[in-house]
């Protein structure tokens, strides 16, 4: 019996996968994660049922932040008010959501145009951020702050 062969388009769990019409992609950072469905539209970006600039209220500067972190794949890809994002975001904080929606984003658009991987590649926007929050350690404060020392 002989088995098809698989390729790696077929396996690899990070391209984007066509979900009812739409392109949906996952992005992460530190503990964030989003869940991202785009499909062809004029440019809105919806945050958990809401508009971005709503859900990341708290943030004074979100318009400047959504359009330099979120947005800069569309930017890259001169793809932008061409897609309308929806986002399920999950887990830690504003900047953590913003770039995971970045991460989402850019896969999502792979699934657009297979063209479009040298751009963001060289823009740095289909890299994951490895980088997550050291455990705390015993016998220390932080993961690495230790006790005052005294010398007498």
């Amino acid at each position: 019996m002989v088995e098809a062969k698989r390729t790696a388009v077929e396996v690899s769990p990070r391209l984007p996968k066509k979900v009812d019409g739409q392109i949906h992609a996952v992005g992460r950072r530190k503990e964030s994660i989003a869940r991202v469905y785009l499909k062809k539209g004029k440019g809105q970006v919806i945050v958990n049922g809401r508009p971005a600039e709503e859900y990341f209220a708290a943030d004074p500067f979100i318009k400047e932040r959504l359009a330099r972190v979120a947005l800069k794949p569309f930017e890259v890809t001169g793809t932008l008010g061409k897609f309308d994002v929806k986002a399920r975001l999950t887990g830690g904080g504003v900047t953590g959501q913003l770039e995971a929606l970045r991460l989402g984003v850019a896969r999502a658009l792979l699934g657009v145009d297979e063209g479009f991987r040298k751009v963001l590649r060289d823009h740095g926007l289909l890299t994951r951020d490895p980088r997550m929050v050291e455990r705390k350690k015993y016998g220390r404060h932080k993961a690495r702050r230790s006790e005052q020392y005294s010398k007498r």
